[in-house]
Parts: C-alpha cells; structure tokens; sequence
C-alpha cells in the first residue's frame, strides 16, 4: 500500500469510528484500533485512537456534563487512571504480533460480552466502578480499548442509553488523557494531523445526521459488527506474524 493510499483509508478510519461515537456515545476506539494498529503501527495508531478519542468525548460532553454521576465516575476515573502506567509498560513489552493477537482478542472477546449483555453481581456501587475503571484503565493505555469495561459497568447498572452517553464522554476525557500522557501523543505530520481533524469533523456531522434517523438498536448492531469484523481481521494479522 503507498503512503497516500494509506492516509486516504486512515482518514476514512478515523471518520467512521467518529460517527459512530457519536451515533452511540462510544465505540471510536472499538472500530478504529485494529485499523489504526495495522497502519500506524501499536504505538502511533493506539496514541492517535487516544487523541481523536478523546477530542471527540470533550466536544460531546460541552452539552450534557450536567448529566455525569460523579458519584460513580469519580471511583471509575481515579482507578483508571493508576491502572493506565501498568497497560502502558505491558504494551511496550510486546512484538507487534504479539499486540495484535491481543487486541484482536481483547476486542473479539469485549463484543461478545456486551453482545450477551453480561450480568456480573458484583460489577455495580463502588467496587463495581473500581473495578471497571481499573480494567479499562489498562486497556486503554495497552491497546486503546477502555470502553468495554465501562459498558458493562453500565449494563449491571440499569443505565438507559441515554444516561451512559455523557458518563461514557466523561471517562473519555480522562482516561485519553492520561493514556496520552504516558504514551505520548502521535508523532504524525501536518498532512497527517489535517486529515485527521478533516474526518473527526466529518464524521461528526454524519453521525449527528444519522443518530435523529438510525434507531438506536440499529446504530449498535452496527458499532458491534464492524468492531468484531476489526477484532478478528487484528487477530489474523497478529496470528500470521507469530
């Protein structure tokens, strides 16, 4: 693949995952990561899933922040954070097939347990945010993915759609934070950064457009497949390297 084509299908990465973020209040990280890793590499592609992430959930939450639980989020959010230098280390360990192998796993593996909608007694109160935030804290920082966690936090919870969307964008923030402070951010060139910024954009009217007309089922199902589709095609990928 030469270096334009490769751009041209980053910036179409970057687009659809920032319309279904905003389609379903999370799910970037889910469709791009796998796509992001296999072009950019484990490093640069997680810190730009991080980044773009990130933007997105902070320009989401202007409107709704008056709608955060801080009284769940805030355990959620400081165990994520101390978990983030443990998946930063783990990730700088592995070979880049052997990364692969992981997400591909990790992100097979969290979009069946969501699918199924899994009930654990013990994901709800306190301990429950604790634990969600801790593990998703080192997912995000190792491969980008700390959004499961806190979906089926969510699940165990009784939260309606509507209530998990600016919690979602609030944990976003703080957890891509933190993962960009330890990873750094992604080293990518002015052309680089202007597409990127192009599709966020882009991807943003979309999905805003599509979300007053895709029901809300439809819109997950949709988030569901193409991250399974991204999961499994990493997991090849990783596999063929070993």
């Amino acid at each position: 693949m030469t270096g334009e084509a490769a751009l041209l299908l980053g910036g179409l990465v970057v687009m659809l995952g920032a319309c279904v973020q905003w389609m379903t209040g999370m799910g970037f990280a889910l469709v791009a990561v796998p796509a992001l890793v296999l072009l950019l590499g484990p490093h640069q592609g997680v810190a730009l899933a991080n980044c773009a992430a990130g933007a997105i959930s902070a320009v989401g939450l202007v409107s709704s922040w008056r709608r955060v639980r801080l009284t769940a989020m805030v355990p959620l959010t400081i165990a994520s954070v101390c978990a983030v230098p443990a998946g930063s280390w783990v990730a700088g360990q592995l070979s880049l097939p052997a990364l692969l192998v992981g997400m591909g796993l990790l992100v097979s593996l969290a979009v069946l347990l969501v699918i199924q909608g899994l009930r654990v007694p013990g994901l709800v109160g306190t301990r429950g945010a604790v634990a969600a935030g801790a593990v998703g804290g080192f997912m995000n920082a190792s491969a980008g993915l700390g959004g499961p966690p806190v979906s089926l936090y969510a699940v165990n919870a009784g939260w309606t759609a509507h209530e998990f969307v600016p919690n979602a964008q609030f944990y976003g923030i703080v957890v891509n934070v933190c993962s960009l402070a330890t990873n750094g951010v992604p080293r990518l060139g002015s052309t680089s950064w202007a597409l990127t910024a192009a599709a966020m954009v882009a991807g943003a009217v979309i999905g805003r457009v599509l979300s007053d007309r895709v029901p809300e089922g439809r819109a997950r199902q949709l988030l569901l497949l193409l991250a399974l589709a991204g999961g499994l095609s990493a997991l090849t990928k990783g596999l063929g390297g070993l």
